[in-house]
């Protein structure tokens, strides 16, 4: 085999993103499921909440880059437990938009300090200019997703 034909992992930037991603999704959610009753994607879905309150499922997974099923699932989940309210939308009533409760306010307030804990964890090893550079780069990375995700490729 080639080695043009093969993937170099340890270089290949969507794989080392994706696999940093994995890795710390799965163990986010063994630590909220175990402290907190909900996995990482409830998770996201509060903090994303606590940050733009009132809006539709369709918000959620345009800023935070999910299908529209694990979405509507996590809500699901997370309003039969009383930490988020679905009503009508008032300007369209064809739509429906989400908001925390006060308990859900509260369970996000918990869960935000595990977060940030792990956080600074996983950074403790930069400086704070390489924490800013890194930053950077992922935003601009984030900005050519839709570039990435346009691709099609000729039919051979």
């Amino acid at each position: 085999m080639s080695k043009d034909s093969q993937l170099d992992l340890a270089r290949y930037v969507p794989g080392l993103i994706t696999f940093l991603s994995n890795k710390l999704a799965a163990g986010a959610s063994q630590c909220y499921r175990k402290h907190f009753g909900i996995g990482v994607v409830e998770w996201r879905m509060l903090s994303m909440l606590a940050v733009e309150n009132n809006i539709t499922a369709n918000r959620i997974c345009q800023v935070i880059g999910l299908d529209k099923s694990a979405v509507s699932r996590a809500l699901q989940s997370l309003e039969a437990a009383g930490y988020v309210n679905s009503a009508i939308d008032a300007r369209d009533a064809r739509r429906n938009t989400v908001s925390l409760t006060s308990s859900g306010r509260e369970l996000h307030d918990r869960v935000l300090k595990v977060a940030l804990e792990r956080e600074r964890r996983l950074l403790s090893g930069l400086s704070g200019k390489e924490v800013d550079t890194l930053i950077q780069l992922l935003g601009r990375l984030q900005t050519q997703a839709y570039s990435v995700n346009d691709y099609d490729p000729p039919n051979d």
